[in-house]
């Protein structure tokens, strides 16, 4: 499946993409220049900043917290476009944990890590943020179906927290499941990929073993988002009624955002 527009190159923000192009159950597709999703943008050059205007945008979600905000920065200003901070997951979350991410030794790295003890810490983390963040999400397409796009959406890689809201998006339009799946794990580009930073000056800090047990952290895997997927099936029993009675959308706000997204809508 081929996005709609040319992929443009950016120096300061990664994992940019439009979503335009993706097709939905019932032949129409995700109009270009309407959705699109990124890393953090606090470090975009002046040359990134400039193409982003083009873009026409009304809204900019930043699903980061304080403490990704704190580390990263601010996004840049853009003019004309609505920055709205809508955090995804709790900034005291885990916050030892990734302390030891930035820290830790290959024998520490190990016990956290290993065994598989990373990927099923990612796709669990899916599950609670699709059950536990419905009020943020509902927001998200509310805001959409009024008034705030072409929208951008993006957390710090672009991978986890938009990956999902993304998703959610796309599922709210009816855009093939196959689809979306094929978006998400576009994350994994090499040019994409979010950037590992590791505090510890150890001489094996970035070491093969330490990257490999780092990996499942750091990868877009299609596991984590259908843990996502099975747990709207388990909770609410049907995508259909986790739209309508977990994140509270009408029939006719659905329709205004298909109208806002689609080609042909």
């Amino acid at each position: 499946m081929t996005q709609a527009t040319t992929e443009p190159e950016l120096t300061g923000v990664r994992n940019f993409r439009d979503l335009g192009g993706l097709p939905t159950v019932d032949g129409l597709s995700v109009r270009p220049g309407r959705l699109f999703r990124s890393g953090h943008l606090a470090h975009a050059t002046t040359e990134d900043a400039e193409f982003l205007a083009t873009l026409d945008l009304h809204t900019v979600f930043d699903f980061r917290n304080e403490a990704d905000r704190s580390i990263e920065g601010p996004d840049v200003d853009l003019p004309g476009v609505r920055n709205v901070n809508i955090p995804l997951s709790d900034p005291a979350d885990g916050k030892e944990f990734w302390k030891l991410v930035r820290n830790g030794d290959v024998v520490q790295l190990r016990e956290l890590l290993g065994d598989g003890k990373a990927a099923a810490r990612m796709s669990d983390s899916y599950r609670k943020m699709v059950v536990g963040k419905t009020a943020e999400h509902s927001r998200i397409l509310h805001a959409m179906a009024e008034d705030s796009v072409p929208a951008l959406m993006h957390c710090a890689a672009g991978k986890d927290r938009a990956g999902l809201a993304i998703a959610i998006s796309l599922l709210a339009v009816g855009v093939e499941r196959e689809a979306i799946e094929e978006d998400y794990l576009k994350s994994n580009a090499p040019h994409r990929r979010y950037k590992v930073q590791r505090s510890s000056t150890a001489p094996d800090a970035m070491s093969p073993d330490v990257m490999e047990l780092l990996s499942p952290l750091f990868d877009a895997r299609v596991e984590y988002l259908r843990a996502a997927f099975d747990a709207i099936e388990e909770t609410w029993g049907s995508v259909d009624a986790y739209l309508t009675e977990g994140l509270r959308l009408a029939p006719e706000t659905r329709e205004r955002l298909r109208e806002r997204l689609l080609t042909g809508a």
